[in-house]
């Protein structure tokens, strides 16, 4: 059953959504939607508001998308479907409709696709996009180990709108 709460009512530990079950996130341009499949992120509060941050590499296509638009989604799906993200995250979407091929039914929520095998979707407006710079970078090791290519994420920080559960 699906339900919507707010944000402040997420009870699961962050680490864990993120850093092993994975976020996919998603956007769509008004013609198309496109995802990936992300690890790296946090949820917290800025600018008084409960927020997400999210990272994105520039050669990635969903930064094309989110570079465009002003919501985006982050889903977090059941252990189960764990072999669908790590399709999103290793297949390009110029390459092919990622979100067809893996079956997923997709429906847009206030501009954001929303997925209904997912367990949890924020629904996130833009509140912040910028670039990571090398200069900023107070450990170099981080850029020596993270960036040998010197491709910088980019930093989004979206206020989270919309929490939607499926039970």
């Amino acid at each position: 059953m699906e339900r919507e709460i707010r944000p402040e009512e997420l009870s699961e530990n962050v680490f864990d959504l993120i850093g092993n079950q994975w976020l996919l996130v998603a956007a769509n341009d008004g013609e198309k939607s496109n995802a990936m499949t992300a690890s790296w992120g946090s949820l917290g509060v800025m600018w008084g508001k409960p927020s997400a941050f999210i990272v994105i590499r520039p050669q990635r296509y969903t930064k094309e998308f989110l570079d465009r638009v002003q919501t985006f989604s982050l889903s977090i799906f059941p252990k189960e479907k764990k072999e669908i993200m790590n399709y999103m995250g290793t297949v390009s979407g110029r390459d092919e409709d990622k979100i067809a091929k893996c079956g997923l039914t997709e429906r847009i929520v206030d501009g954001a696709p929303v997925f209904a095998e997912s367990r949890i979707t924020l629904i996130c407006r833009k509140q912040f996009a910028g670039p990571m710079e090398e200069s900023s970078f107070c450990d170099p090791s981080v850029v020596e180990r993270w960036y040998p290519q010197k491709d910088f994420h980019t930093l989004y920080i979206g206020r989270i709108e919309k929490v939607i559960v499926n039970d």
